[in-house]
């Protein structure tokens, strides 16, 4: 009869069966994100709709409040199905309706942006052109493609610091929570939602470094979106739909208003300093 020998676990071997589980895990994950692509498509295309446009002039006089909307395709308002419904335009409506000022809507973001593209919206804005004011959402893409969250964090602050230093009073909705877009599967799903918190928590730390106000759309919007997807997601499950937007809009307004207030920068008031 044999005696079996005792199974020793030597740190290689620990390693060694890590270091497997670690390629499975990559394997998988792969496979999920191959899967989400395919579930979420395209269907709406990678052109936002334009809400860029005076609103409101008719029942609001005076000089407009100039908004600049910059990020990625939710700051861009993909999904929307009318002008009226993108983030920009729901953001614009809400200042006149609050502040009783007509509300020129800028969009400089683009679909499809990592925060790296944020310097470059700014840069090619018109020359001269001051807003009253800048919102700020970005982030999903940097997780998606997996840019460290220090280095998005850092990029978003100098952004925000660059446009404090002219006097623009900024508003950033920190990274949604993707742990909510049903269309990716497990674990991937939860590896997003982790990873999205992380970059949230740089963000808003970077952000109030630079001087700007934060709204966390994760906390504010990320419950509704869970558990009711299929009214604030759009038909691709991944972009807000007209409520989404909505209820987007609703989260960052207080915060917008408040920062033109206490800057004293409505319809066209000159900057401090």
């Amino acid at each position: 009869m044999r005696t079996r020998r005792p199974v020793t676990l030597t740190a290689a071997s620990l390693v060694a069966v890590a270091g497997a589980g670690a390629v499975g895990l990559r394997t998988l994950i792969a496979r999920q994100a191959a899967i989400a692509r395919r579930r979420i498509g395209k269907p709406l295309g990678e052109q936002a709709l334009d809400a860029d446009r005076v609103w409101r002039r008719k029942k609001h006089p005076g000089e407009p409040v100039e908004l600049l909307v910059l990020g990625d395709s939710i700051a861009a308002g993909l999904g929307a199905g009318h002008r009226r419904d993108t983030l920009g335009a729901r953001l614009a409506k809400g200042i006149a309706r609050e502040a009783g000022r007509p509300v020129r809507l800028r969009t400089a973001a683009v679909v499809g942006s990592e925060t790296s593209a944020l310097a470059g919206q700014i840069a090619a804005l018109p020359a001269g052109y001051r807003p009253d004011a800048a919102v700020i959402v970005v982030g999903g893409n940097d997780v998606t493609h997996r840019v460290p969250a220090s280095r998005s964090a850092e990029q978003l602050g100098e952004v925000v610091r660059d446009l404090r230093s002219r006097g623009v009073p900024v508003v950033v909705g920190t990274c949604p929570d993707l742990g909510t877009l049903r269309a990716i599967p497990q674990p991937l799903r939860a590896l997003a939602a982790r990873s999205s918190r992380q970059l949230a928590s740089a963000q808003a730390a970077a952000v109030h470094r630079a001087g700007g106000r934060v709204v966390a759309l994760a906390r504010s919007v990320g419950p509704v979106f869970a558990e009711r997807p299929d009214e604030m997601f759009s038909v691709d499950r991944f972009h807000p739909s007209a409520l989404g937007y909505r209820r987007t809009a609703e989260a960052l307004l207080p915060a917008v208003l408040a920062a033109l207030e206490t800057s004293g920068r409505r319809g066209g008031d000159p900057a401090p300093g």
